[in-house]
């Protein structure tokens, strides 16, 4: 016999089913549904009330009849409410405010200065307590949705580390919904970007999936038979922290030689000041006029779109030691693909192309038979449309078990 609390669960999850293929499907008719995932004819019925109730979902239109009344069809109601989205990085908190379709109402980006020791938590809190005086009406956020570079238990919703911010064992969510009484998720910054592939991009059919990204820092979510890997302590995936040089230069993790140190974007930026300073032309001094701390990821891409000379050596190196660690991530876990995310990666086809002649170049044959790079979904907004999906998520219960 089956407990009260079991039933409401099975109810609960029927309804994010039933609203996720409403989503993907919409409009469509109440039969429809129950064909498509196999569920009663009433169950669907009870749970279509329910969302209608709730405004997530709105009637609109008549389906084709086979014979008799014509159906009324059925479709998301998008913007009945909004989430918050947060991602962090070494260098910059960006917040975003999204609908239901994960599409970005609006942005705003905080820069974060190097070598300063941040109260994250109280920082964060004064950020969104802004970014929420233009929001209509707070009662309408379904809630905040965080993701970070690092270490994350998402269960306790606490960060365990995170070298370059000097976070170790921080409980993120209870600060932030103490201070705002708004659900709060949190999980790491690639597994929110492998949600929203999953979710709403290109990709959602692929069942193993590696989405790695490149910018401030370098990191890997692994998709394994539709499931994410988190590992023993939820840190599977720290790609930048593989070592490709055990004679290489010291890491912030505390290793030697680690793949970040060759291919972020802290490494690049170093290297092209250190070789325009030794002498090196390149479009990129004027670009920004002489003034080096101009130089960023958006004008790296850029001065490659163009040829400068300076900027296709160090993305040739870039994609040799990106390269390297994905034929190893490859021959690890045997993916259908490869997505590529973050700011390095984000319009520049010819850092994918190159990746992908590494692959075919040195990966084995029988791993990659069909196996490509790929880019990002969601371009430049990846990173919000990645923390939002964690909620979303949650929400729709989308083909991720």
């Amino acid at each position: 016999m089956k407990r009260t609390g079991d039933l409401q669960l099975i109810k609960e999850l029927n309804k994010s089913i039933i609203l996720d293929v409403i989503r993907k499907n919409g409009p469509i008719s109440r039969a429809e549904i129950a064909k498509k995932i196999n569920i009663s004819p009433t169950t669907v019925t009870s749970a279509v009330s329910d969302l209608i109730r709730d405004s997530l979902v709105v009637e609109g239109g008549t389906g084709e009849s086979s014979g008799g009344r014509k159906p009324i069809l059925v479709q998301l109601n998008p913007d009945v409410c909004f989430l918050i989205g947060v991602a962090i990085d070494a260098s910059k908190i960006t917040i975003a405010e999204l609908n239901l379709n994960a599409k970005v109402k609006r942005k705003e980006v905080h820069s974060l200065e190097e070598n300063v020791d941040y109260d994250l938590s109280s920082e964060l809190i004064l950020m969104i307590e802004h970014f929420f005086k233009k929001c209509k009406n707070l009662n309408d956020c379904l809630g905040i949705s965080i993701t970070i570079q690092g270490i994350v238990d998402s269960e306790k919703g606490i960060v365990a580390y995170n070298p370059k911010l000097k976070i170790d064992n921080l409980p993120l969510k209870n600060a932030i919904e103490d201070a705002f009484n708004i659900p709060t998720y949190i999980d790491n910054d690639t597994n929110g970007s492998l949600l929203a592939e999953k979710g709403f991009g290109n990709y959602q059919q692929s069942k193993n999936l590696i989405y790695v990204t490149i910018g401030d820092g370098v990191g890997a979510s692994i998709l394994v038979n539709d499931s994410i890997f988190r590992g023993f302590h939820g840190g599977a995936g720290e790609f930048g922290h593989t070592t490709i040089d055990y004679k290489g230069a010291p890491c912030t993790c505390g290793n030697v030689g680690c793949l970040e140190n060759y291919i972020s974007w802290r490494t690049i930026y170093i290297r092209i000041v250190s070789e325009i300073m030794a002498g090196k032309e390149s479009l990129l001094v004027e670009e920004v006029k002489g003034d080096f701390s101009k130089i960023t990821p958006e004008i790296f891409r850029k001065a490659i779109y163009y040829g400068d000379e300076l900027a296709k050596s160090i993305l040739d190196d870039v994609a040799f030691y990106l390269g390297t660690g994905i034929v190893n991530l490859i021959h690890l876990f045997n993916p259908e693909r490869i997505i590529l995310g973050g700011e390095l990666a984000f319009e520049n086809p010819l850092l994918i192309q190159k990746v992908n002649e590494h692959i075919s170049h040195y990966a084995l044959q029988t791993h990659t038979r069909g196996v490509k790079v790929f880019p990002s979904s969601f371009g430049n907004d990846s990173e919000v449309v990645g923390s939002a999906s964690l909620l979303l998520h949650e929400l729709f219960h989308f083909t991720l078990k």
